[in-house]
């Protein structure tokens, strides 16, 4: 089981009450909102091994080198030199290091690589499982690493996790009228305004399934631009035509990264926490009670 982690704790953030505070009065929803989270889904699914996969780097340069305008609305604006800061709300932002923390005194395996976003480093471990994958995520743009065949699939929070749209190829193809390995061509040719995408103008969704399905994929389409014969509206080969330059270098942005170098890490789901006394003591200082003596005793059973 993988966790796309930012999402969660965003969720988790927006979904339990900020009056969830420590002894001190600091806001923590977001790290019992993320723990109880944790929780439910090691009982659910049951898992035997289980990474808490972090952006390391939520905006990389590469990707912005060949779309500037990538995630570029989401750049603090107060932020000033260095690496982009990303806007989080306030008391949100103090919560992540104490997330880490305790995700790495339970001894939960967390794993962010310089460079690269935590869907990345998704991508990258779900290429080199063995087994089945269950992606855990808010964002729809993993969809692209479904795959029946090797039992990957998508588990889509719609009410915290206790509700979750199980993604697999049948329901992407009723929904989207692609499989995993053209979902990445869908939202490219469609955009998404919420990465700053701006897609290939006048091909919405529905558009773009039809091309899809037509053409095989992207590389499919493109040819067809170039073949009189081919069955495109004067529209969409004029569009397609002027979207070269955004076609050539979108797929590397869009496309998660499959060579991530991934640390060694122990992926096994711990029955007892890694650090006691430190996990007592982040305990103690952030309030964490019920939700992680919960997950602790979870992951005991």
């Amino acid at each position: 089981m993988l966790l796309d982690t930012a999402s969660l704790y965003f969720r988790a953030y927006f979904g339990v009450p900020d009056s969830v505070r420590a002894p001190d009065g600091t806001p923590v929803n977001a790290v019992r909102g993320l723990l109880d989270f944790i929780d439910r889904l090691v009982r659910d699914h049951r898992p035997e091994h289980l990474v808490a996969c972090m952006d390391a780097d939520w905006r990389p340069a590469w990707r912005v080198e060949l779309i500037p305008t990538y995630k570029a609305h989401r750049v603090a604006e107060e932020h000033t030199g260095g690496p982009d800061a990303e806007e989080v709300p306030d008391t949100l932002a103090p919560q992540v290091p104490v997330i880490e923390s305790v995700l790495d005194a339970i001894g939960i395996a967390r794993v962010g690589v310089p460079g690269y976003e935590a869907d990345d480093v998704i991508g990258t471990f779900t290429g080199r499982a063995a087994g089945p994958v269950d992606i855990v995520t808010g964002d729809r743009d993993l969809y692209q690493l479904v795959d029946d065949a090797r039992g990957v699939r998508v588990l889509y929070p719609l009410k915290g996790v206790g509700t979750l749209q199980v993604t697999d190829e049948s329901l992407l193809r009723e929904k989207y009228g692609v499989d995993g390995r053209g979902y990445a061509d869908l939202a490219l040719l469609r955009g998404d305004p919420s990465d700053g995408l701006p897609g290939v103008a006048g091909i919405g969704e529905k558009t773009a399934a039809k091309l899809l399905a037509e053409f095989g994929d992207l590389a499919g389409i493109m040819a067809a631009v170039d073949d009189p014969g081919a069955r495109l509206t004067p529209s969409q080969r004029r569009r397609l035509t002027e979207a070269r330059p955004y076609v050539a270098v979108a797929p590397k942005v869009v496309r998660v990264a499959g060579d991530v170098p991934l640390p060694e890490v122990d992926t096994a789901l711990p029955h007892a926490p890694r650090d006691p006394a430190g996990l007592a003591e982040l305990a103690a200082r952030w309030g964490l009670g019920g939700s992680l003596q919960r997950l602790l005793s979870t992951l005991g059973a």
